[in-house]
């Protein structure tokens, strides 16, 4: 082996939240350095701060363009979440002016117009944009922990992916919430934790809710993969919910065992599944 030869570097943009640590953690494994653009007033010091990083302005491109190539980063991960901020916010640097004019009418579309153009002008920049889901342990299709959904339970999961694929298709959010096959909440712009606490005074007398998430249909896989922690599940439990459903392969885990084990201590069955073979693998077994 050439001792000379550089490692690759990883350029991760950091949001919010601990996945930017963990993609870190799991990219050294694998024979990466890295360096961390760490978005301000968005990114938490406490997970970049053990790595090379700079702080930079969401809109500053030139900055953040430049602040890569200095530290020799090839390959791109997009990762945490940041908050949209509105056109007059944005003040862009010159560069950054350029980059928007390249983004053009997406910047005022949904999410996934925004994400694939950002993705598109940024392999134009001589950038690989790599998904988060390459250098994390995918979650396999199955039931996580101890707590087994019943058939009420499989049925309302069924139907949460009819609506998950229809709000998807619209570009409206990632996760639904349905109970007793009644639609109680649907995931726009506020995000999955502030559906569960809009949920709790939504739902009727019996069994509670389900959780369910998964990718849209044309959604930008390398960008904002639906997410899943330890406070999903105590927003979930604190909501009256009995279980969470999400799609297998396409949603990241924070803290996985943390997660199981909490689900198992307040009696929440988790459930990884595959969108297209649920029904005939869960309710279809009689016919």
């Amino acid at each position: 082996m050439d001792k000379n030869r550089q490692q690759p570097v990883l350029g991760i943009l950091a949001g919010g939240g601990p996945l930017p640590g963990k993609i870190a953690e799991a990219a050294k494994k694998k024979g990466y350095s890295i360096f961390i653009v760490a978005f301000k007033d968005f990114a938490e010091p406490h997970i970049v701060s053990s790595w090379p990083h700079e702080y930079v302005r969401l809109a500053a491109a030139g900055h953040i363009l430049n602040t890569l190539r200095q530290n020799n980063c090839k390959e791109l991960v997009l990762i945490g979440p940041v908050k949209r901020p509105s056109f007059f916010d944005l003040r862009p640097d010159p560069e950054g002016v350029r980059i928007l004019g390249k983004i053009g009418k997406a910047l005022f579309a949904g999410d996934d117009g925004l994400l694939a153009s950002l993705v598109r002008v940024l392999n134009e920049e001589g950038f690989t944009v790599r998904g988060a889901h390459e250098f994390l342990q995918p979650v396999y299709e199955g039931i996580l922990g101890d707590v087994i959904p019943d058939k009420l339970a499989l049925q309302d999961i069924a139907k949460g992916i009819k609506i998950n694929k229809v709000i998807g298709e619209l570009d409206i959010g990632q996760a639904c919430i349905v109970q007793n096959e009644l639609v109680i909440a649907v995931e726009a712009m506020e995000g999955t934790d502030a559906m569960l606490k809009r949920a709790k005074d939504c739902q009727q007398p019996g069994l509670g809710g389900i959780l369910i998430k998964q990718v849209k249909p044309n959604q930008e896989r390398k960008a904002d993969m639906p997410t899943i922690g330890p406070k999903t599940v105590y927003n979930a439990h604190y909501s009256g919910l009995r279980g969470i459903a999400f799609e297998a392969e396409g949603t990241l885990l924070i803290h996985k065992d943390e997660m199981v084990a909490i689900a198992n201590q307040k009696g929440l069955f988790l459930l990884s599944y595959n969108p297209v073979t649920f029904e005939q693998k869960y309710l279809r077994k009689e016919n």
